[in-house]
């Protein structure tokens, strides 16, 4: 069971539903809702294309409220970012550079922990995702995380995309089975579920030719969780695939889940167009961007969490996800490179303070998490001293 979930939220669930009066055309959703019954293709296709974002609202918060009442989740990270040196060229991707690139880095073991030192008084977990470094195999990885466990003992580890943990065994001459135990040992704790994109080759082909497939992002996750390493999982929208393919994306994930049960949230995010290679993208609307988060939780029955990722989404729209089923809103961060290239300007200057006023505008209850879901707390900020006054004698 998921952070703070409730035990019995599928009979909560069918006595909220039922004590409102839905439209007619909703139904076969509420009543599919209301018995545990997975939403269908057609249903998924079918709330995209209603004009009724407001009632597709209203359920997706039910749905939410039935697991965790009206609280909201946080965790406090800080993403470091080891390379942006990639064998790939995604059209989509802005960080992404070639190795001769005048800002190419890679930062070494050493600097890597050099950087993590900024922030290890105030984090529990560091996410490190990259591009693709031609040389560094998993003995890099193994040194690296070994290397921090060692320093940070209570720092959670997650990190490496499906096509990082693809790459890496490639480099290595191992199998992924192989790859993954030898990074669990050395201290990783989970998977980030980056580079989802949308499960769909034809898509992928034209979006990000050359990295893992379908079926291989799913396999390497698979493989994750049957070796105890929790995961996440994402999807990129808005960029040339249809309202069918987001939903299959969707089922494919929840097949998986119900062999594994290894997937802990699921991250929807649109594109962000600046500065990438993606003219023919469809980009996405702030409501479009509600409408799948909304989506999300409908067609993921069996996935706890869902995320509105405040980097990509930026504060208002991540507040207002709150409403729209999304449970949780990453962390503080303080330091990213991905997604801030790619356009965003969600601010990384977010305290644990500032991320509770953004859950509590939003009429939740923020709750401090840790990475794998299984700590949690009401995070209540400590009232500030009243400044003291001085007051200047002045004579009669």
């Amino acid at each position: 069971m998921a952070a703070g979930e409730n035990v019995n939220w599928q009979s909560r669930l069918s006595d909220m539903l039922s004590a409102h009066s839905w439209p007619e055309n909703f139904d076969n959703i509420v009543e599919k809702l209301s018995t545990g019954i997975p939403l269908s293709l057609d249903d998924g296709v079918g709330l995209f294309k209603s004009n009724d974002l407001e009632t597709i609202g209203k359920i997706a918060n039910l749905v939410k409220e039935s697991r965790f009442s009206n609280k909201a989740f946080f965790n406090v990270n800080v993403h470091i970012n080891q390379t942006n040196i990639c064998t790939l060229a995604c059209k989509f991707c802005a960080f992404r550079r070639g190795r001769r690139a005048k800002d190419a880095y890679q930062l070494e073991i050493d600097d890597y922990v050099e950087d993590l030192r900024k922030y290890s008084a105030h984090v529990d977990e560091v996410h490190s995702v990259g591009g693709l470094h031609p040389e560094w195999t998993v003995d890099h990885y193994s040194k690296l995380f070994t290397t921090v466990k060692r320093e940070f003992p209570s720092i959670h580890i997650k990190a490496l995309t499906a096509v990082e943990v693809k790459h890496i065994a490639s480099l290595s001459n191992l199998t992924i089975k192989e790859t993954l135990i030898q990074l669990r040992d050395s201290g990783l704790g989970s998977l980030p579920g980056g580079g989802a994109e949308i499960l769909d080759d034809g898509v992928r082909e034209i979006i990000c030719r050359g990295k893992e497939s379908s079926s291989e992002y799913l396999d390497i996750h698979k493989t994750a969780h049957e070796l105890g390493i929790p995961t996440n999982c994402t999807m990129l929208f808005g960029t040339i695939e249809s309202n069918e393919q987001r939903v299959a994306h969707m089922i494919k994930i929840r097949e998986l889940q119900n062999s594994t049960n290894g997937f802990q949230c699921f991250v929807p995010y649109p594109f962000l167009p600046d500065d990438s290679r993606l003219p023919e993208a469809q980009l996405a609307t702030g409501s479009e961007v509600l409408r799948v988060i909304a989506i999300s939780r409908l067609m993921l029955n069996n996935i706890p969490h869902i995320k509105a990722y405040r980097m990509n989404l930026g504060d208002n729209i991540a507040e207002l996800a709150l409403q729209f089923g999304a449970d949780d809103i990453d962390g503080t961060v303080q330091k990213e490179s991905i997604m801030h290239l790619a356009g965003s300007n969600a601010p990384l200057d977010h305290d644990k303070v500032m991320l509770a006023k953004l859950v509590t505008n939003a009429g939740c209850v923020p709750m401090q998490r840790d990475t794998v879901y299984s700590r949690f707390e009401e995070f209540i900020p400590k009232p500030q001293p009243k400044r003291r006054t001085l007051k200047m004698a002045v004579d009669d």
